[in-house]
């Protein structure tokens, strides 16, 4: 318990960060490995990722969000992909493992499959889908943040990008949605972090009823 709360109150937005060091593959599966354990809504998962490592791919994406010179300095970039239509395409999956695992019974997948386009819409296109789609690949997201920090790892979250240019580049599927960039990697020895900036006190956000 004390190694995640101190990943969590270590975790920083690092903006400079170190090009002499690199993250190897293993170590980035294993982390994406454990966030893609996150929560999902009737577990659908909905997210994709582009692991950004190579200089030359690095040097496209920079361009493609507004010349951020993280991008290209941190050992990888994420593209995190929120996916719409992951009802479709996991839906079975996800209730046929649930009826192995004697969770639900066979007669009741039609009811789930029922209940989820009725919950999400049956319209990948619809903003109930683009809502559920980002939500969750939101929560992903910041999973990959934490559990980089355990590692040791830095990170850096960033929405200053053009979608359009990325999907482009990158030839993902227009109906697709992209809610962040992630820049993962060491920070730079040379940036001397300053304390935590201003956080809202609890009273101000937080009622108790």
């Amino acid at each position: 318990m004390k190694n995640c709360i101190n990943a969590i109150n270590e975790r920083r937005s690092i903006k400079f960060f170190d090009t002499n060091r690199s993250i190897q593959r293993e170590t980035l599966k294993e982390i994406l490995t454990l966030a893609n354990t996150t929560p999902s809504s009737i577990n659908l998962q909905p997210w994709d990722v582009i692991v950004v490592e190579t200089p030359e791919n690095k040097k496209v994406l920079r361009k493609c969000a507004q010349n951020q010179a993280k991008v290209e300095e941190a050992s990888a970039t994420l593209i995190i992909i929120a996916n719409p239509r992951a009802l479709e395409e996991n839906i079975d999956r996800t209730l046929d493992s649930w009826i192995k695992l004697g969770n639900i019974t066979e007669s009741a997948k039609d009811i789930y499959k029922t209940m989820a386009n009725k919950l999400y819409s049956d319209d990948y296109t619809s903003q109930k889908r683009a809502l559920f789609a980002v939500k969750n690949a939101s929560f992903f997201a910041m999973s990959i943040m934490i559990i980089a920090k355990f590692f040791g790892l830095d990170t850096h979250p960033m929405d200053g990008f053009d979608e359009e240019e990325i999907k482009k580049a990158f030839n993902i599927d227009s109906y697709k949605i992209i809610p962040l960039l992630i820049g993962i990697g060491y920070k730079s020895e040379n940036f001397q972090l300053s304390e935590r900036a201003f956080r809202r006190p609890l009273e101000e956000f937080v009622k108790f009823i």
